[in-house]
């Protein structure tokens, strides 16, 4: 089957909800989890989904490239065993430097990253800001777990452990807390057996397909071989723009169908839509490409008709909020302001207009 980018990206808004209107409890990028980054971060995200979760139905943890991301809670220790490493070598690449002082002391990374759960378990005990836990990892294990830290003038455990394992231990982050607090997830007895829609290479053919391997794997920080050994059997291929991709069976329908995307979308910097590893298809345009994904302090993007068309930059003043932005085709000033009137009410402020940049 062959399909067009317009096709590929309209599909892709229709997946993730960005055209939804009215409230709703549930959200379909609970799947993969909600990266929870920023000032504005998951609550925003699911915001533009039309997603209102109902308190306490939804849970922060890390997982993923050790982001905090959002899930629903009552799928949590499912979540811990379809974001778990998918081999002994796929965990010592997640885990990137701490890889190698574990494999000179002849410790399997899967083995390390067990017993880093297992020790947290036993730390928090009760709400721990991350500090405090780390304090007490770092006296209870010994040099192939820990790192000299320069910015932090001290010795502690590698980041990507400590982060990756913190689920595997039954913990979860209280939002809005920085630095972040660590405390017990409710009700845990450990990982439980995925259903299918939580297994992270099925989801991010959902909702983020058509993709390769190579994409999936970069958004995981998984292997490409580990990836393409765990390809989903009912995944097809097809061609988008004449380079093959695959989709789930069941999407192939909706990919060729999907009808153009009107909803105007201020979107995060680190949502869904723009963490899709192929950005050469999301944004044709190397300058813009440029503008909205620099190498330090990304913008966030404006979505308009299916195509990603601008960049916005919050600028907070005296209870009032105004957005920078950076627009490259004309969008309709009317739904951009009731998008940034949202983002402002979320915020507790008031909209104050738009600025160039």
């Amino acid at each position: 089957m062959q399909v067009t980018r317009a096709q590929a990206l309209r599909y892709r808004v229709h997946a993730q909800q960005l055209e939804r209107t009215g409230v709703h409890a549930d959200a379909a990028v609970l799947d993969l989890g909600v990266q929870d980054t920023g000032p504005d971060g998951a609550p925003w995200a699911l915001a533009v989904r039309g997603c209102e979760p109902a308190p306490g139905s939804t849970v922060l943890v890390w997982t993923l490239r050790g982001a905090p991301a959002v899930y629903r809670r009552d799928e949590i220790a499912q979540v811990a065993s379809a974001t778990a490493p998918l081999s002994e070598r796929d965990a010592a690449k997640r885990v990137f430097d701490a890889a190698k002082p574990l494999k000179a002391a002849h410790v399997p990374v899967t083995d390390a990253l067990a017993k880093v759960a297992s020790l947290m378990r036993e730390v928090v005990d009760h709400p721990m800001p991350k500090g405090d836990v780390s304090t007490a990892m770092t006296a209870r294990v010994d040099e192939p777990y820990l790192r000299e830290c320069g910015p932090c003038a001290t010795t502690h455990l590698y980041e990507q452990p400590f982060r990756l394992s913190a689920l595997q231990a039954g913990l979860e982050l209280r939002p809005r807390t920085s630095p972040p607090v660590l405390e017990r997830i409710h009700g845990w007895s450990g990982p439980q057996p995925a259903k299918p829609h939580l297994d992270p290479i099925r989801a991010y053919l959902h909702l983020v397909g058509p993709a390769t391997p190579a994409e999936v794997a970069g958004f995981l920080d998984s292997r490409i071989q580990d990836v393409a050994t765990h390809w989903p059997a009912d995944a097809v291929t097809v061609e988008v723009d004449g380079e093959p991709r695959s989709v789930l069976a069941s999407d192939a329908d909706a990919l060729r169908e999907a009808p153009r995307a009107e909803a105007v979308r201020l979107l995060g910097p680190f949502d869904l839509f723009l963490q899709s590893r192929d950005r050469e298809l999301l944004v044709p345009d190397k300058r813009h490409r440029d503008a909205l994904w620099p190498r330090l302090g990304r913008p966030g993007a404006v979505l308009a008709g299916g195509e990603l068309v601008g960049t916005w930059r919050p600028r907070t003043s005296g209870g009032t909020l105004r957005l920078q932005t950076e627009l490259w085709s004309r969008v309709d000033p009317t739904l951009l302001g009731h998008q940034a009137e949202r983002l402002a009410d979320l915020r507790g402020v008031r909209f104050g207009g738009f600025t160039d940049a």
